[in-house]
């Protein structure tokens, strides 16, 4: 793998750590509390990191479907911690798949969404995970905060 890819893989792979530290340790009903209206349960937010992760990288960089069912993950009830870590271990490990196989200059191939058609580049998508999976680190941080605080 060139040594972009993993600098990329490592980080994303301390992203997907700190939110299984937001997870770790935490009764069942914590993981689904959710702090007020219009936020999310820490089970949502890491069944949709999961599930948009695999979207992006597999759906759209590599054409591989996921069958992803978007609003189900908003949905999500009844998952351990365990099960929670399971998925987003799953989802890395994808996506470790997916970057071994890139070479710099794919980061230039255009891609398009097989949802609405839409073109991305190959690198746009990668550094969009990254800025998504970052972003819900911190609402997975803020909710273990508020749970603790509560």
């Amino acid at each position: 793998m060139h040594s972009l890819f993993e600098d990329y893989f490592n980080c994303l792979q301390g992203l997907h750590d700190d939110i299984k530290k937001c997870i770790d340790g935490l009764p069942q009903e914590a993981l689904y509390w959710v702090p007020g209206a219009e936020m999310n349960s820490l089970c949502v937010i890491a069944v949709h990191v999961a599930g948009s992760q695999r979207y992006w990288i597999g759906d759209i960089i590599s054409q591989e479907d996921s069958k992803r069912d978007r609003d189900a993950e908003f949905r999500a009830r009844g998952l351990d911690a365990v099960e929670l870590t399971k998925r987003l271990d799953e989802s890395l490990a994808y996506t470790k798949g997916i970057l071994e196989r890139l070479r710099l200059e794919d980061l230039e191939t255009i891609c398009v969404s097989p949802k609405d058609d839409r073109k991305f580049t190959k690198g746009w998508v990668l550094w969009h995970v990254l800025e998504h999976v970052a972003n819900h680190l911190g609402h997975a941080q803020l909710t273990r905060q508020l749970w603790e605080q509560r």
